[in-house]
């Protein structure tokens, strides 16, 4: 069995390198989402932008490159920041680029995708997958890339 049970038991390195505990988020809901800057989903950024606009103050929102599906985000750190900056106007947190699968797994993916909640567990299957986490750090709501940042399905979830 895990020993970590929650969120706050987890950080993440920002793409400006610096480490972030989710312990500093208490208190308000997270939406963890691997992304990835060529992928037919990549138009979420937009929506991710409004949604952390429109709710950051009980919302706290990580997009998490990563390059395991179709090789859509190869890009570098730097290259990944200045992408979602100049397209998207990306403002929420951005995780340094991570594994979501597979042997180099990142350790809050494995979390993520065996941690119980009403929806589904297992591998994430594409880019955009989200996971929503109440404000006591648990996993609470998974919803696959279709689910659009701005559908009813989530915004009722938050």
């Amino acid at each position: 069995m895990d020993a970590q049970k929650n969120l706050y038991d987890f950080s993440f390195t920002t793409l400006d390198g610096k480490t972030i505990p989710f312990s500093q988020f208490r208190g308000k809901k997270v939406l963890i989402v691997n992304t990835a800057s060529r992928c037919g989903y990549t138009p979420q950024y937009a929506d991710l932008q409004e949604l952390h606009e429109a709710r950051k103050d009980k919302l706290v929102i990580v997009g998490f490159p990563a390059n395991n599906f179709g090789a859509q985000e190869p890009g570098t750190n730097d290259q990944i920041k200045e992408f979602c900056e100049k397209n998207y106007g990306v403002t929420f947190y951005m995780s340094r680029k991570v594994s979501v699968k597979g042997a180099d797994m990142d350790p809050l993916f494995k979390w993520l995708t065996t941690a119980s909640n009403p929806d589904f567990t297992g591998d994430i299957k594409w880019n955009f997958e989200k996971f929503l986490i109440d404000e006591k750090g648990q996993l609470i709501r998974r919803f696959r890339s279709g689910v659009k940042p701005d559908s009813k399905e989530l915004l009722s979830a938050l």
